[in-house]
């Protein structure tokens, strides 16, 4: 299997080093496309070409074409690889908000998958959710869905607008994470911790509590029951979030998050 990346920023190097990585694709059965070629190095030793030039024939030979450029780039490139693809070619987009019909339109291909990793996937804990057109089957999405299970976990969708919720849960939800840990933070140094105290105190905790999840089939409720003792301090702390509607704030959160999703969809 021969695969095209298509953009060589951080989640194009992602794709390329975690097919490797996992010796799923080898090195020299990936090529790359982007504005300014890479060096070796950063390439893994991967042929690059560059968008202002004569993108060569090898790009016709690849099985799967990776579209990892930004959004507003995809008018530009689409034009420029138009004439590159074939009908057998799959492409895969990783980019916010274009949707399948629109890929379809801009570069002729009728095969293509849409997905919506998150920045997670940079250390192989990441989460996908995809898409594929009607010509896609069954085999098309067990290898598209191989390769992305190199990043972490996938989930596939039949509904594309599906796509755009997963971006305000998974795709944003890191931010979301952060945010919540930077507030514990805060808490802590005011209680009179040091920063690499805090620092430590909240990323060990969320990394202990993610792994005690999963290590058990316990629900996130039957979870904060047995932390929170009747009449103890855990039980003090929710009852500020439930007073603050924490958990609606969160949810609207999310919806906004979508509702963006949409407005920025082409």
């Amino acid at each position: 299997m021969k695969i095209a990346i298509v953009g060589y920023g951080n989640m194009g190097k992602t794709y390329a080093g975690s097919f490797i990585n996992s010796r799923f694709i080898k090195a020299e059965d990936i090529i790359v496309v982007d504005r300014s070629c890479p060096g070796e190095n950063e390439t893994f030793g991967i042929p690059a070409t560059n968008f202002n030039t004569e993108i060569n024939d090898a790009f016709s030979e690849t099985d799967i074409v990776i579209l990892a450029v930004k959004p507003q780039d995809f008018m530009s490139v689409s034009e420029k690889l138009k004439s590159k693809l074939t009908d057998n070619q799959i492409v895969l987009s990783i980019m916010a908000g274009v949707t399948i019909g629109t890929i379809q339109k801009m570069t002729a291909s009728s095969k293509v998958v849409r997905s919506m990793p998150n920045i997670v996937s940079q250390i192989g804990m990441g989460m996908t959710v995809f898409s594929a057109s009607a010509d896609i089957n069954r085999k098309d999405l067990f290898i598209i869905q191989n390769l992305l299970n190199t990043t972490g976990k996938s989930i596939y969708v039949d509904n594309e607008k599906l796509i755009d919720a997963a971006t305000a849960v998974s795709g944003s939800g890191p931010a979301y994470v952060f945010y919540f840990m930077k507030s514990m933070i805060k808490a802590a140094e005011q209680l009179g911790f040091t920063p690499s105290e805090a620092e430590l105190l909240v990323n060990q905790t969320f990394i202990g509590s993610i792994n005690l999840k999963n290590a058990n089939s316990f629900s996130n409720e039957e979870w904060i029951t047995k932390v929170a003792s009747k009449g103890g301090t855990t039980e003090r702390a929710l009852e500020v979030f439930d007073a603050s509607s924490t958990e609606e704030i969160i949810a609207n959160a999310v919806m906004a998050a979508n509702k963006r999703a949409l407005e920025l969809g082409l």
